[in-house]
C-alpha cells in the first residue's frame, strides 16, 4: 500500500508513521494533547532547519490495536505533512520492537512482557517507501475502542487481585498501569458480572452530586490523620489502625497499633522518614482528630521546632477531616471482601487492611487522573506482581529441612507483598508470618487454603469500633515515653555522619520493620491435614525436628567454655543468611529520666549494685507530671516564681547565718574556683501533696581535684537492716520514735582546704566591686557546700563530735548510731545524713531533742511516719514499715499501674532448660532496644526488695543477672514482677508488740538454681521478733558439685552475717541497759541432715568433703564457741525456700506469712 491508497481510505490526520530517526513524536492535531504550551521553535530535517513547531506538551494516542503511548514532550505542529511516533517513545512507554515476517511481508510488532510471557501487542505493516504506519486516536473518556469483550475469566482474576475493584476504578487502574494483559479490552460493566465477596462485602452510600472544589496543594503540604478501633477481634497484638494521607497527591500511610498510645510514636516515626525521603518537599501542616491519644505535648514541641503546624478539627465536626475518615472507609469496604474471598478468619484483618492500603496506593482517586504511587514518584506502577489475595503460594524449602527426594516446596497463604519482589504469606498451620521471594514462588489463584487445615468460613463479624473495649487501653504516660524514645533515636541520627567512622556505632531504632503482626491465631477446632506441608517455625526448622548436625558457631570455646551471644543486625539479614556483628557493638539504655538528665547506661559495664538501685529509686521517687524547674531562669516564668522566690532568699539567708561565706576577692592566679548550681525541689509528704518549696545553693564538685580540694569523701549512713532492728527494739520495748530533720546541714561542716567559688546567681556584690567584671571575682567558702565531694564527710565529723562531747557512745560496728544511758532511761539516736531518727525512754529522747537544737537548726516532725521512702504505720498491736507509695509511682513510671494483679513474683521453672524463661540471650534472640528501661525497672525493684518486700527477692536478683543482655523474655519477667505488685501495693513487713525478741535464722540453697551456668542459689533470712530484718538471695560464685556442698556455701554466708547482727544488737542492747549478759546461741535452721553433721564434727579431710575449703566450716567454730546452734527443720518449713526458687502459689503465702509480711487492707 502507498501513500496514495492511505490517502483514499481514511482521513489524513489519523495516519501516523513509525520513524526510528525521529527524536521526538510530532503530532498534528490539538485532540492528542492534554497539556500544551504554545511555543514556536525550529525542527532538524532533511533538507535543513525549519520553523515547523507550533508547541509542546504531554500527549496521549492510542493505537489501532488498542495500545496506549504516554508522550511527555511531543512536539505540536499543524505544518507537518504526516504524524510521526518516535521509536524512543515507545520504548519510554516500556514496550519492546521488534521486526517480524508473515507471507513474505515485513511488519514491525509492538510487544511486551506480562507474566513472564511475551505479548504482541500491535503489528504495524509498512509503506512502499519502506516506512511502518499505524493508526491513531484519542481515547475514549468511559471505553476502550476496541469492541472486543475481554476474557471473562482473566478478567474475574485481576478483578479479585486489585481489592475488588468497581468498573470505573478498574479502567482506570487498568489505563494507569503496567505489567497485565488487558490493556486494548472493553471493560464488562458491572451488571454483567456478579461477585459474591463484593455484594456481601460492600455497602456504598452515593454521595452528593455537590462537590466542593478542590484545594490547590503541594504534595506534604497538609497531612490528615485518624484511627479506626478499637477493632474486634485483634489481629495479633493490634486492635488499631491508624491512617494518613496526604491532602495533595492523596498517597496514604497504614500502621497497625496494639495501644492508642503508640499513636503519636507511628505518627512521628513516619514524619521523620517523610522528611528524609522527600526532602524538597517540606511538611507544613498536620490535621488530627481531637482524640486523647493525638495529644502530646512533646510531640508539639517536635513539630514546632522544625517548622509544623499541628491543627486540630472542630469537635464532632467531622468533614473537617473528610480525608482521613473516606480513607479508613474504603480500607474498610476493601479489607472485608478480601476476606471472605480468601476465606480466612476475621483475625487477619490486619493483613487485609495493610493489603488493602498497598492497593489503594495505585489506585486512581476521583481527584486525579493517576494513581498517588505515580504521581508522588512519577513512574507508572507496575501491578505484574500482584496475587489475589489469600491464594496459595508454594514457597521453597530451605535446605536444612529440603532432602533429595522430598517435596521442595512448602504451602504458604498469600497475604500481600512489601516490595514487588517480596511477598509476605502465612503459614497454614501455625499463622506465622514470614517473607520469601516473589521470583522462587509459584501461585495457584484457584485454591484459598485456611489457617488450620480445614474449610473456614467468616464466621464472626469484625467490629470496626468496638466501644465496649475502650475502657481497657486508657490514655497512659506510655504516649509521651514513646515520643520521647523517638526524639532520643533520631538525636542519634543527626549524628550520623560522625558515627561513620565507626559503622559499629549506628543504633537500630526500635520501630517495627514490620508492620504486621508476626503470628495470627489459628481458629480452634481446625485439624491438621496430613497432605498439607509441616509448619515452619521463625528458626525456619518444622515442629519436632532436630539438627542432626550442629552447626558451629563463633565464640564457642569448647563444651564446658561459654558460648558468647551475637546480636543480629538488621541491616545485613538477607533472606536466607544471617552475619555476625563484632562483640564490640554497643549495647547502651536510657534512663527513665532521659528527656529532662540525657543519661543513657552501658549496659555491659553498669554496675548492678545497692547504690544504682538508690538512684533508680530516686529517679522514680523525684518524677512528678510537674517537673522541677531545672534554673533560675525557668523558675521565673512559672506561676509558682513567689514561692521560689521566698525559697532563694530563705537559702541564702541560711548560708549568711552559718558564715558558709567568707570574703569576695579577686580570683588567685592559678585556682580555677568551682561552679554553683541552683537546685529546686518540692518536699512532699507520705501522701505525696507538697509540704514546703526549698531552693539550694550547691557547688559543682565535679571540678575539684583529689589531693588538692579533697583528701577524705565517704560519710557512713545507718542501714536499712539496722534500722529495721532499731523499729522491731522500739515496738518490743515500748519506745517512742521521732524524725528530726536538720536544716542545711552540710553548712555546719568547716573546710579542710581552701575552696574558692564563682559569685552565685542571686548574690549581691558589695559597691566597691560593681565597678568591674563579675567574672573576675570568687568567693572563699568557709564552710562545706552541698555538692563539694568532701560536705557530706564534714558533716558527719561535725555530728559525731559534738554528740560524742555530749556523752553519747558510738561503735565502729555501726558508726551512725549514739547512744546514751542514764540509769534505766536511754535513747538511741540514728542518722541518716540529715535525717535523724531518736528512739528511747520519755525523759531521754526530750533531752536528746534539746540538745540537738542546741546546736543545730532542726525540724521537729513529730512521729516517724515517713523516712528515706519508707512509710511506718504505727497500729495499736505494732508498727507496719512499707512503700505503698514508692510502688505506686514505680507502677506509674513502667506503666503497670492498670495492669491485672498476679498472686506470685514468677512463674515456676521448668525443669527442661530449654523452656526455661529465664535462660540466657540465645544467638538468634534480640536484645532490648535502648529506650526499654530494664536497668531503671531493675534498679527500682532492687530498692524495694532490699527494704520491705523480701517476697520479690529472688525474682529481682534473678532478673538482675541479664542485665548486660536483657531479651523480650526477660522484660516479660520484669513487668510479671510489677504485676504483683500491683495487686500488693501495700505490702510491708509488720513488727507486733506481742512477739518475742528472739533472733533467728533460716538458710537455704537451691542447688543448680542456675542450669545454664552449673551455678547455685544462696539464700538466708533472720528474724526478730518473727519479722525478717535481714535477708539475701544470691548466686553462689563457686560450682557446687553436689547439694550438700551447696548448703555448706549457704549455711557459710548466713554464719558470716548472723556473727554482724549479734555484734550489733548486743552493742545496743548492752549500751541500753536492757541485758548484760552474752546472747544466748542463735538458732540457725537447716533443711540438709548431712550438712548439719559435717557442720558439727567440723573440717575432715575424705572422699566426700577433700574438695571443699576449710574457711566454708567456719560455721562449726561458731557453734563450738556458742555463738550458733545449727537444727534441722523440714524443707515445708524452711523460710530461706523464698530466696532460693519460684515456688508455687499456696506454698509462696503461707511462707511470706511467716516471716512477717502483711498487708495494711488486713489491719483496716
Amino acid at each position: 500500500m502507498d501513500t496514495t491508497a492511505i490517502h483514499d481510505n481514511i482521513k489524513n490526520e489519523d495516519v501516523c508513521l513509525i520513524d526510528s530517526a525521529s527524536t521526538h513524536t510530532i503530532l498534528k492535531d490539538k485532540k492528542y494533547f492534554s497539556h500544551l504550551v504554545m511555543r514556536e521553535a525550529n525542527v532538524s530535517t532533511i533538507s535543513g532547519s525549519s520553523n515547523l513547531i507550533e508547541g509542546s506538551g504531554r500527549a496521549t494516542v492510542l493505537l489501532h490495536g488498542g495500545t496506549r503511548m504516554h508522550i511527555d514532550d511531543a512536539l505540536y505542529s499543524t505544518k507537518s505533512h504526516r504524524n510521526l511516533l518516535s521509536y524512543k517513545d515507545i520504548r519510554r512507554n516500556g514496550y519492546h520492537i521488534e521486526t517480524i515476517e508473515e507471507e513474505n511481508k515485513e511488519y514491525i510488532a509492538i510487544t511486551s512482557m506480562v507474566d513472564g510471557n511475551k505479548c504482541y501487542l500491535e503489528k504495524l505493516p509498512s509503506i512502499s517507501s519502506g516506512l511502518y504506519y499505524t493508526f491513531i486516536s484519542t481515547i475514549e473518556s468511559h471505553s476502550i475502542i476496541n469492541s472486543k469483550f475481554m476474557d471473562r475469566d482473566r478478567f474475574v482474576v485481576w478483578h479479585n487481585r486489585l481489592g475488588h475493584p468497581g468498573t470505573i476504578m478498574m479502567r482506570k487502574i487498568l489505563e494507569n498501569s503496567l505489567g497485565h494483559s488487558l490493556m486494548s479490552k472493553r471493560i464488562p460493566q458491572s451488571n454483567d458480572l456478579a461477585c459474591i465477596a463484593c455484594s456481601q462485602g460492600k455497602l456504598i452510600i452515593r454521595p452528593s452530586s455537590i462537590k466542593v472544589r478542590n484545594e490547590s496543594l503541594t504534595f506534604l503540604e497538609r497531612i490528615q490523620g485518624d484511627i479506626c478501633g478499637p477493632i474486634h477481634p485483634s489481629c495479633g497484638p493490634f486492635r488499631y489502625f491508624m491512617v494518613l494521607i496526604d491532602a495533595s497527591t492523596k498517597w496514604s500511610h497504614v500502621s497497625l497499633l496494639s495501644t492508642r498510645n503508640l499513636a503519636f510514636a507511628r505518627l512521628l516515626a513516619q514524619l521523620i522518614r517523610l522528611r528524609a525521603q522527600f526532602p524538597d518537599y517540606p511538611i507544613k501542616t498536620i490535621r488530627l482528630d481531637n482524640a486523647g491519644e493525638f495529644t502530646s505535648q512533646h510531640f508539639n514541641d517536635y513539630c514546632m521546632s522544625v517548622g509544623i503546624d499541628v491543627e486540630h478539627p472542630v469537635a464532632h465536626v467531622h468533614t473537617q477531616n473528610g480525608l482521613a475518615e473516606s480513607l479508613i472507609k474504603r480500607l474498610q469496604l476493601i479489607a472485608r471482601p478480601l476476606l471472605m474471598k480468601a476465606k480466612l478468619p476475621t483475625s487477619c484483618w490486619g493483613h487485609a487492611v495493610l493489603h488493602a492500603a498497598s492497593l489503594i496506593r495505585i489506585r486512581p482517586t476521583s481527584y486525579h487522573e493517576y494513581s498517588p504511587l505515580q504521581m508522588v514518584f512519577g513512574q507508572e506502577p507496575n501491578i505484574s506482581h500482584l496475587r489475589i489475595f489469600g491464594c496459595a503460594v508454594y514457597i521453597p524449602i530451605t535446605p536444612p529441612q529440603r532432602t533429595k527426594m522430598g517435596p521442595q516446596r512448602r504451602l504458604g497463604i498469600y497475604v500481600g507483598y512489601e516490595s514487588p519482589s517480596i511477598i509476605k504469606y502465612l503459614e497454614p498451620m501455625t499463622g506465622d508470618l514470614f517473607t520469601a521471594r516473589f521470583a522462587d514462588c509459584h501461585f495457584d489463584e484457584s485454591v484459598f487454603p485456611t489457617l488450620g487445615g480445614e474449610n473456614n468460613k467468616l464466621d464472626k463479624e469484625i467490629s470496626w469500633n468496638e466501644l465496649a473495649l475502650s475502657h481497657y487501653d486508657p490514655r497512659t504516660r506510655q504516649c509521651e515515653l514513646e515520643i520521647q524514645k523517638l526524639i532520643h533515636l533520631q538525636s542519634l541520627a543527626n549524628q550520623l555522619p560522625d558515627a561513620f567512622t565507626d559503622p559499629h556505632r549506628v543504633t537500630k531504632s526500635h520501630v517495627p520493620a514490620m508492620n504486621a503482626p508476626s503470628r495470627v491465631d489459628v481458629p480452634i477446632g481446625h485439624h491438621e491435614n496430613t497432605n498439607e506441608s509441616k509448619a515452619r517455625l521463625k528458626r525456619g526448622r518444622p515442629i519436632g525436628s532436630k539438627d542432626k548436625n550442629p552447626r558451629k558457631r563463633k565464640g564457642a570455646v569448647n563444651q564446658d567454655g561459654p558460648i558468647e551471644d551475637k546480636l543480629p543486625n538488621i541491616a545485613d539479614i538477607s533472606a536466607q543468611e544471617q552475619h555476625q556483628v563484632p562483640e564490640h557493638i554497643e549495647n547502651n539504655e536510657i534512663s527513665i529520666n532521659y528527656v529532662l538528665d540525657g543519661k543513657q547506661w552501658n549496659r555491659n559495664t553498669v554496675n548492678i549494685d545497692e547504690i544504682f538501685a538508690y538512684n533508680s529509686a530516686l529517679n522514680v521517687i523525684d518524677e512528678n507530671e510537674d517537673h522541677e524547674p531545672k534554673s533560675m531562669n525557668a523558675c521565673k516564668k512559672r506561676k509558682d516564681w513567689p514561692k521560689w522566690n521566698d525559697a532563694v532568699k530563705a537559702e541564702l539567708h541560711s548560708l549568711e547565718k552559718r558564715k558558709v561565706f567568707g570574703p569576695v576577692v579577686l580570683t588567685p592566679d592559678g585556682v580555677n574556683p568551682v561552679g554553683y548550681k541552683w537546685v529546686f525541689v518540692r518536699k512532699r509528704n507520705e501522701n505525696g501533696d507538697i509540704t514546703r518549696y526549698k531552693a539550694r545553693l550547691v557547688a559543682q564538685g565535679f571540678s575539684q581535684r583529689p589531693g588538692i580540694d579533697y583528701e577524705e569523701t565517704y560519710s557512713p549512713v545507718v542501714d536499712a537492716t539496722t534500722f529495721r532492728y532499731l523499729i522491731s527494739l522500739a515496738i518490743r520495748e515500748g519506745l517512742d520514735l521521732r524524725l528530726m530533720d536538720v536544716v542545711t546541714a552540710y553548712l555546719y561542716g568547716s573546710l579542710d582546704n581552701d575552696i574558692y567559688m564563682k559569685l552565685p546567681e542571686g548574690f549581691h556584690l558589695p559597691e566597691a566591686y560593681k565597678s568591674s567584671s563579675r567574672e573576675r571575682y570568687s568567693i572563699k567558702l568557709n564552710k562545706s557546700l552541698y555538692g563539694l565531694k568532701q560536705s557530706g564527710r564534714m558533716w558527719y565529723n561535725r555530728l559525731s563530735e559534738y554528740l560524742i562531747k555530749e556523752g553519747y557512745a558510738n561503735d565502729p560496728i555501726c558508726p551512725c548510731v549514739f547512744l546514751k544511758r542514764l540509769g534505766t532511761e536511754f535513747v538511741i539516736i540514728s542518722v541518716y545524713v540529715d535525717d535523724i531518727n531518736i528512739i528511747g525512754t520519755p525523759n531521754e529522747l526530750t533531752k536528746a531533742i534539746t540538745c540537738l537544737k542546741k546546736e543545730f537548726e532542726m525540724k521537729d516532725l513529730g512521729r516517724t511516719k515517713y523516712c528515706l521512702g519508707l512509710q511506718v504505720e504505727h497500729l495499736p498491736n505494732g508498727i507496719l514499715v512499707h512503700q505503698e507509695g514508692y510502688t505506686t509511682k514505680v507502677l506509674k513510671r513502667f506503666y503497670m499501674d492498670k495492669s491485672h494483679p498476679l498472686s506470685t513474683p514468677m512463674v515456676v521453672r521448668s525443669l527442661d532448660v530449654k523452656k526455661d524463661p529465664f535462660r540466657p540471650r540465645e544467638s538468634d534472640e534480640e536484645l532490648l532496644g535502648p529506650e526499654v528501661p530494664y536497668l531503671s525497672a531493675i534498679g527500682a525493684l532492687m530498692y524495694l526488695a532490699g527494704h520491705t518486700r523480701p517476697d520479690i527477692s529472688f525474682a529481682v536478683n534473678l532478673l538482675a543477672r541479664y542485665s548486660s543482655s536483657p531479651t523480650r523474655r526477660h522484660w516479660n519477667g520484669v513487668k510479671h514482677i510489677l504485676r504483683y505488685l500491683q495487686g500488693t501495693q501495700d505490702m510491708g513487713l509488720f513488727f507486733s508488740n506481742e512477739s518475742k525478741a528472739d533472733l533467728v535464722g533460716y538458710a537455704d540453697a537451691g542447688y543448680l538454681s542456675d542450669p545454664h551456668t552449673s551455678r547455685s542459689q544462696t539464700g538466708y533470712l533472720f528474724t526478730c521478733g518473727d519479722t525478717a530484718i535481714s535477708w539475701r538471695s544470691v548466686k553462689q560464685t563457686l560450682t557446687a558439685t553436689s547439694s550438700n556442698h551447696a548448703e555448706i556455701l549457704a549455711i557459710h554466708e548466713a554464719s558470716r552475717e548472723c556473727v554482724w547482727l549479734r555484734s550489733i544488737i548486743q552493742h545496743i542492747r548492752s549500751s541500753c541497759g536492757l541485758t548484760s549478759e552474752k546472747m544466748a546461741p542463735t538458732p540457725l535452721h537447716e533443711d540438709n541432715a548431712a550438712c548439719i553433721v559435717q557442720l558439727k564434727e567440723g573440717y575432715i579431710k575424705g572422699d566426700r568433703t577433700k574438695h571443699i575449703s576449710p574457711k566454708f566450716f567456719f560455721t562449726h567454730d561458731l557453734q563450738k564457741n556458742g555463738d550458733i546452734t545449727v537444727k534441722q527443720v523440714r524443707s515445708s518449713d524452711n523460710l530461706a525456700d523464698l530466696f532460693t526458687k519460684a515456688l508455687p502459689p499456696s506454698t509462696f503465702e503461707r511462707l511470706v506469712r511467716k516471716i512477717g509480711v502483711r498487708r495494711l487492707r488486713d489491719f483496716n
